[in-house]
Order: C-alpha cells, then structure tokens, then sequence
C-alpha cells in the first residue's frame, strides 16, 4: 500500500514512528514514482502552499512549551493541562515532545550523578590524604 501524501509529509519532518519511517524508507527505495512523488510535495511545500493543517503541524502548535513540560514531569501542572499532556505524549504519541521530555529527565537526574561523582572524587581524595599523613 503506498503512502499517503500526509503520511509521506510527516516522513519527512520525522514525524512518524520508527516503523512507519522504515516502511516508508522501503518504499521510497523501491518506487521512483513515490521518491518523484515526494520531490513534488517537498517543492509544493517550499513555494508556500500551505494548508492550515500543514503550518499548524510544522508550528507544533499543539505541542507544550517546554517549561509546562517541566512542570509536568514535577508533578505541579494543572490538572486539565496535565491531561492534555498525557495525551499529547501516549495517544497522539509526539516524539519532539517525548524527546523533549527525556532531556528534561536526564537534566533532573543530573545533579544527583554529580554529587554522586564529587562524593566518591572526596572520598577517594581523603583515603590518599590519610596514606600520605600517616607515611
């Protein structure tokens, strides 16, 4: 079945889940009509024809900022935001915004690994300290 229009739009901003990618990549491969056809969306999007639709999926506008995304993951978002949040990220399955979401875990996570490396960098330090003291 070859790809709609839409779909091979959403391949091209990666947009798309891994399996849908790689079976549109298949496709593209296999089919010069659909990489023709591609080409031709691409220019058509290029030259300004745009439908609302189309800015309003190219503007994410739908998506949550990142800061309400921090709040989010804090637990402090408004409940009525919060549930648009879930669905955004496990219905509507955004992956800029699922992305989004794992740098901000990985930043939180962050200063509990450093006071974690100092701890053991101080440890360390003060066991060679004891050694050269009571040489």
């Amino acid at each position: 079945m070859q790809p709609t229009d839409a779909e091979l739009l959403a391949y091209l901003d990666e947009a798309l889940d891994p399996p849908a990618m790689a079976a549109i990549e298949q496709h593209l491969r296999a089919s010069p009509e659909l990489r023709e056809r591609t080409a031709q969306l691409v220019r058509r999007r290029d030259q300004g024809e745009h439908s609302v639709g189309e800015v309003w999926r190219r503007g994410r506008l739908s998506c949550p900022n990142r800061r309400q995304l921090g709040s989010y993951l804090l637990g402090t978002l408004d409940p009525e935001l919060s549930g648009y949040v879930d669905f955004h990220l496990q219905v509507v399955g955004c992956r800029y915004c699922d992305a989004n979401l794992q740098d901000l875990r990985q930043t939180q996570d962050a200063p509990q690994q450093t006071e974690q490396r100092r701890r053991k960098f101080f440890e360390s330090s003060a066991g060679r300290m004891r050694q050269f003291r009571d040489s």
